[in-house]
């Protein structure tokens, strides 16, 4: 008598389903260096910059021991001539799209429109050179101004002596920042990281910062 073998009843294990990775979330830096404008005034302005800056606060040194404040409001002038005078000659623009001009980021050019050189046309770099300065002054000064009370600085007096140190670091240090890079969040989140690569501009606020954390290391010292 033949016999048909049953169907086994056990089934066959199922096939786990390939499951999918999770999103990396890892912040990866998209800027690149900011190259100078390749002119010879560019490069010669570059060097010759620091040492304007320098000298004037090297001879207002006796005056700013004296009296700190009326010295640190007359100088915020000459400063903020020489950070744009500094953004005009040596560096580009901010790039198409990083101030805001409409929903998508991008100025939209009229047929036979021929687009703007960001480096070397001048009246196209006075407007970005003021609007600079006037976040620097409107927005980054205050930001800074509350940094250095929570960092320690008095906030019930020297009022006056903490905004316009305040103000100096922000016409040193974010100047060239607002007029290279605009107002991009994705560029100003890697400022805030302290994701740039090296080049002058990021090396001019890494400078400001590391040499007001100098200066006011040694004050506990000072009995």
């Amino acid at each position: 008598m033949s016999s048909t073998a049953a169907p086994s009843s056990a089934s066959a294990p199922p096939t786990p389903l390939p499951q999918s990775s999770p999103p990396s979330r890892k912040f990866t830096p998209t800027s690149k260096t900011i190259p100078l404008l390749p002119t010879h005034t560019a490069r010669l302005y570059q060097h010759i910059h620091p040492a304007l800056v320098l000298s004037l606060f090297y001879l207002s040194f006796s005056a700013l021991v004296a009296n700190p404040v009326s010295t640190l409001t007359r100088l915020c002038l000459p400063i903020a001539v020489l950070q744009g005078l500094y953004c005009v000659v040596s560096l580009p623009t901010a790039q198409a799209g990083s101030f805001p001009k409409g929903p998508t980021g991008k100025r939209k050019h009229k047929p036979g429109e021929k687009k703007k050189d960001t480096g070397g046309n001048l009246s196209g770099k006075i407007i970005p050179t003021l609007l600079s300065l006037l976040l620097t002054l409107a927005l980054a000064a205050p930001i800074l101004l509350i940094l250095l009370i929570l960092f320690g600085a008095p906030l019930t007096t020297h009022l006056a002596h903490n905004a316009l140190c305040a103000t100096h670091m922000a016409l040193l240090a974010l100047t060239p920042l607002f007029y290279v890079y605009g107002v991009d969040p994705p560029l100003w989140r890697e400022i805030c990281s302290a994701s740039l690569p090296g080049d002058s501009v990021w090396g001019g606020t890494v400078g400001t910062v590391v040499g007001a954390w100098l200066g006011a290391v040694p004050i506990p010292l000072d009995w």
